[in-house]
């Protein structure tokens, strides 16, 4: 979990200084809907902007953190903030009128209420525009925070009447910190981080044996087929076709392939760059010395011939000869 406010501006600068920017201003809109894809600090910026509106202390637009209501709000527990969840698939209308009725109670505390509305896009039609009627005439001092990955999927109309914060995909170099912060080795942080920009996603794929496996499997592979396309072909039929039973698997097993391909690339441009297979530093630098640009460039363009070729449902161990051949067939000329 993400505590700190200095971890929060690492994770989102953007979105951090225009929140702490609209508070000192005294800005704060009636509504907002926070959009970003999962693992991006929506909860925690939520909850960071909901004890800034609260606190009874602030400094430098910081919530002090001590005070009675930024210890309620990180409890879970302060009566003037409703968090709606969706009830099963759905947030239904019976919520969004109980949320209201509870906002417009007299029960609550005197100052600011404020509502959050987790995975907006999954309000249904009553619920969207029974929440409309009460976004456009709020009772009193009420902000609604509407977190989302689908915005495209919440009414127009109620996006017209809420102020949108974007939320940028994590910077790689904090969601490598993050993994490894949670047991992972710099190596499989640095692969798992560009599969996926979320640290639940990412840890779970690295304790998946399948991924490590077509990790494992593609790493031996590119290694393998410069030298010899015959045993190549062998780690195919014997690791590399077993493990992918499904299109889903074949793809991202490609996806790691390129990614191999494309570090070869980056490191023969400038041997600093960053890999995505790091402990495989050593064995890219050789084959980057002895592969040109254009050799590089069309293993890549077979890779990515192969991907789409996923998708017209070609028959996969067909597929794959083809792909060791061309892969095979750029170090013929070296």
């Amino acid at each position: 979990m993400l505590e700190t406010v200095d971890e929060l501006k690492k994770l989102q600068p953007i979105v951090m200084k225009q929140l702490q920017m609209i508070f000192e201003k005294g800005r704060i809109a009636h509504a907002y809907i926070f959009e970003g894809e999962k693992g991006t600090g929506k909860k925690e910026i939520a909850k960071f902007f909901i004890k800034l509106m609260l606190c009874l202390n602030p400094s430098k637009n910081v919530p002090c953190e001590t005070c009675r209501n930024c210890k309620r709000v990180e409890s879970g527990n302060h009566p003037n903030v409703l968090h709606i969840e969706p009830d099963g698939q759905y947030i239904k209308v019976e919520q969004i009128r109980d949320l209201i009725s509870t906002m417009t109670k007299t029960g609550l505390e005197e100052g600011r209420k404020i509502y959050v509305i987790h995975q907006a896009d999954k309000m249904n039609v009553a619920a969207s525009n029974t929440l409309l009627k009460f976004l456009e005439e709020p009772d009193g001092q009420v902000t609604a925070i509407l977190l989302t990955e689908q915005y495209q999927s919440i009414l127009p109309t109620i996006q017209s009447r809420c102020q949108h914060i974007k939320f940028s995909n994590i910077p790689k170099e904090f969601l490598i910190q993050q993994l490894q912060e949670h047991g992972l080795t710099f190596s499989m942080a640095s692969t798992v981080s560009q599969v996926t920009n979320s640290v639940e996603k990412g840890l779970a794929l690295a304790q998946d044996e399948q991924f490590a496996l077509a990790r494992k499997t593609v790493l031996k592979l590119v290694e393998t087929v410069r030298k010899n396309v015959n045993e190549a072909l062998l780690i195919v039929y014997d690791e590399w076709l077993p493990n992918v039973k499904e299109k889903s698997d074949l793809e991202l097993s490609l996806d790691l392939l390129l990614l191999a391909y494309r570090d070869i690339v980056a490191i023969k441009a400038n041997p600093e760059s960053p890999c995505t297979y790091p402990d495989m530093i050593q064995t890219w630098k050789e084959i980057a010395l002895s592969s040109t640009f254009e050799q590089l460039s069309n293993q890549m363009q077979a890779i990515l011939q192969a991907r789409q070729n996923i998708g017209r449902n070609m028959n996969r161990t067909l597929l794959m000869e083809q792909l060791m051949l061309k892969l095979q067939e750029g170090y013929s000329f070296v």
